[in-house]
């Protein structure tokens, strides 16, 4: 059987091979559930679809047969439960094979998932119940999630919101599993169209209430080429994406792409994050291809990585934050492979990329994804010249219209859409340069670039000198209000084991900036902690620590 991709995908190429361009043909009708999932457990029915790692260490493989399976049973006991096309339903799973399931009935009744992090307190659940009209909520069977929803229900006092757990039985709560193993695993075909509305993340923004981002039933066409030709996907192989299903990067390394190009998921349900694990599974279970924020690869090298067979692995890659230079030469002098960086947001598929078969130069994010028409900005809209820092911005069709892959729109917030589309270009609010080769190279987001002095600092350049220092973990830079430069560079640092905060290492440090990078970007305060703020996607929140310090300064 041909890919699954191959009926809604025309590639186009140049003489040397590269993908140049991708256009596509999707159906009015196209949903991702009945036109791949289904289609497999037609054609390939035994084929493997996912590979489940549960807490405990039990492996469980699940065929496209089981998948199709159970989705649809699970759409029939949500559709007796009352939820039905356009309805908003919450998954709060974790790592749960159940999300899977999950996800794909509601694609099958037209409804909206509204996939959620664990880590969401009862305030948070709440500000998602009446900001996206919430009809029900699925949750892990974890206690900690479980009570968060019965506070929050409690304190809006909405009984009416049905609650599900995974396994077993808890007050005010449906047995997911029970409820599943009754229904029938027949149903008609719904109908959906691809603008219906399919999915609604909300963004864990540095500052503000979260953006309520909405995708439709077209985006997961839009991650064809994020797994095909930047996570370099194998027909038949195992991809294993480490990512919490709260997450938007679940959407991209977890479900759609992968299984469009007929690779298996591999799914690791764990509590507390050990990176011999990690190791483990890529060996054990021969993983093909792995995907993993930077932080992942940094607690990866603490580990005896040479000690673990590799060698079922041809592709890594990286996205999420900037990956510090150092740590890319590190793991391939140890394992032989290079990690390719990707740019890309919640409202977004991969839009920046070093795809599969090109090097990583450096520090670069990679070239403009074929999908789409990236620039650099001004402040005016209007395109930079090569070398000279700007905001990364998307170009729409021809048409006017909003290329594939790209959010519909913001949950009942349409100015703010507007406002992102302003100027005929979608705003990512993130600074780069592009080179003339078309490599880009990420600065900062737009409200974290350091103003010192007349000079503008862009924190990822800094942090990437930082991390080639010996004692250096992880680090932030950010500005630090002084009243005769407008802000001085300060670096907040996380030390390795066996490294002690002093003075002394402290001018190390600003030394070995000193003597790599301009006089005017190394970090004159200097600040040792324990860890870093970061959002639950995993991303260092500058903003945090700024605030932090602003509050400091305010109490003197």
């Amino acid at each position: 059987m041909s890919v699954m991709y191959s009926d809604y995908v025309i590639d186009k190429y140049d003489e040397s091979g590269n993908l140049v361009k991708v256009e596509f043909d999707i159906p009015d009708n196209f949903n991702f559930a009945y036109d791949v999932i289904d289609r497999y457990a037609k054609e390939e029915p035994d084929k493997r679809a996912l590979v489940y790692k549960d807490i405990k260490g039990n492996v469980t493989e699940f065929s496209f047969s089981d998948i199709s399976r159970l989705s649809t049973k699970a759409a029939n006991a949500f559709a007796k439960a009352g939820i039905g096309h356009g309805d908003s339903v919450m998954l709060i799973l974790k790592r749960r094979y159940e999300f899977w399931v999950a996800m794909l009935a509601l694609h099958k009744l037209g409804a909206v998932a509204i996939p959620t992090s664990h880590m969401v307190s009862d305030s948070d659940i709440k500000y998602r119940v009446l900001k996206a009209d919430i009809k029900a909520i699925v949750c892990a069977d974890d206690e900690v999630i479980c009570d968060y929803v019965d506070k929050a229900m409690d304190a809006l006092k909405r009984d009416d919101i049905l609650r599900y757990i995974t396994v077993g039985n808890r007050k005010n709560y449906i047995c997911f599993e029970d409820a599943v193993k009754a229904e029938s695993d027949k149903m008609e075909r719904r109908d959906t169209k691809k603008s219906d509305r399919m999915l609604l993340y909300f963004t864990s923004g540095t500052t503000g209430e979260p953006k309520a981002v909405v995708h439709d039933f077209k985006y997961p066409i839009g991650h064809i080429v994020t797994a095909r030709d930047w996570h370099g996907v194998v027909e038949d192989g195992l991809h294993f994406t480490v990512a919490d299903t709260g997450w938007a990067k679940t959407a991209w390394g977890k479900i759609y792409g992968q299984w469009f190009c007929g690779t298996a998921l591999m799914v690791y349900d764990y509590d507390q994050f050990y990176a011999n694990e990690i190791l483990a599974i890529l060996e054990d279970c021969k993983v093909t291809t792995f995907c993993a924020p930077p932080t992942i690869y940094k607690y990866i090298l603490r580990e005896d990585v040479e000690k673990y067979d590799l060698s079922n692995l041809v592709q890594v890659t990286t996205a999420g934050e900037p990956m510090p230079v150092e740590t890319v030469r590190e793991f391939k002098e140890r394992t032989g492979m290079e990690i390719r960086s990707g740019f890309g947001q919640t409202e977004t598929t991969l839009l920046i990329g070093v795809m599969k078969g090109n090097r990583q130069n450096e520090d670069t994010i990679g070239k403009a994804s074929p999908m789409y028409d990236i620039c650099i900005v001004d402040d005016d809209c209007k395109p930079v010249e090569p070398g000279e820092v700007g905001e990364i911005a998307l170009y729409p069709y021809e048409d006017g219209s909003v290329p594939i892959g790209i959010f519909c729109g913001y949950h009942d917030d349409d100015e703010l859409y507007k406002e992102a589309w302003r100027g005929g270009v979608y705003h990512t609010s993130d600074k780069a340069y592009c080179d003339k080769d078309g490599y880009f190279y990420f600065v900062s987001r737009t409200d974290d670039v350091i103003k010192s002095s007349g000079y503008r600092v862009g924190p990822a350049e800094v942090e990437n000198v930082i991390m080639e220092h010996p004692a250096v973990f992880e680090c932030a830079v950010t500005g630090y209000p002084s009243k005769t430069r407008g802000n001085i560079v300060k670096a907040t640092i996380v030390l390795h084991d066996g490294y002690e905060p002093s003075d002394r290492l402290k001018v190390e440090i600003q030394d070995f900036v000193k003597a790599r990078t301009a006089m005017y970007k190394y970090p004159r305060m200097i600040e040792f902690t324990e860890e870093l703020p970061k959002t639950i996607s995993g991303k260092i929140q500058r903003e945090m620590i700024r605030q932090n310090d602003l509050a400091k300064l305010n109490k003197k």
